[in-house]
């Protein structure tokens, strides 16, 4: 795939550890598939939707896929779509921004600038 930018929904309280730890290792659900579960801007809603209904309180960590070098595979997953995921850790350094979940009045995904 060619997306250089993917996003990943995570906790304010795993973006502060990360902040702290400068990496992230991924979520329980992560670390029990065994990779990073990341997706690109035009599947963050769906994303939101299919596995954040009404968690409050979500960030939106901006993730340039370039510094990770062969960590990032993009693989099949909701009807055949690729997304990207990281089998490896996530460092701050390849963290581009972040922000929080914010939806548009049209409920589209505002991703973080």
């Amino acid at each position: 795939m060619s997306g250089r930018i993917a996003y990943k929904i995570m906790s304010a309280a795993e973006l502060q550890q990360m902040q702290r730890d400068g990496v992230f290792l991924g979520s329980p659900v992560d670390v029990a598939d065994g990779y990073i579960h990341l997706s690109d801007g035009s599947q963050v809603a769906a994303t939101l939707d299919r596995h954040f209904g009404g968690v409050e309180g979500l960030m939106l960590v901006a993730v340039d896929l370039s510094l990770l070098g062969d960590s990032v595979r993009w693989e099949p997953a909701r009807g055949g779509e690729l997304f990207p995921h990281i089998y490896g850790r996530l460092p701050m350094e390849a963290v581009v921004t972040v922000g929080t979940v914010e939806r548009t009045a049209d409920g589209a995904i505002k991703l973080p600038a």
